[in-house]
């Protein structure tokens, strides 16, 4: 369950990589990677969105839709190491670590 510090994190990263998106595609890819969010997650993820605003690393691009901002290196390093971290837990949460994955795969030799 992402909160706080936690989803502001996971959303930044995403729209770092991903580029701008509207809450609702943020929505359903935090869902895709394994993530909920507690009670209304529109609203959840307009106030981390707002917090990060204030802090210069995300922008408003207009209602309801958002990208990346800028922030320091080193702040960039260490958000993305913690989402980094958080994506490996929600994968092993729902048993896609990567043994599974490999176990899986199939053998071409």
């Amino acid at each position: 369950m992402l909160q706080g510090i936690e989803l502001r994190h996971m959303l930044t990263v995403n729209l770092d990589i991903h580029g701008p998106a509207s809450i609702f595609e943020m929505i359903e890819l935090l869902e895709y990677q394994g993530f909920a969010i507690p009670g209304r997650a529109s609203k959840s993820v307009s106030d981390a969105l707002r917090w990060e605003m204030r802090r210069g690393r995300v922008r408003r691009l207009r209602r309801g839709v958002y990208g990346p901002g800028l922030m320091p290196r080193s702040t960039e390093h260490h958000i993305h190491k913690r989402a980094a971290a958080l994506r490996d837990e929600a994968d092993r949460s729902m048993g896609r670590d990567d043994d599974a994955f490999w176990a899986a795969a199939p053998d071409y030799s």
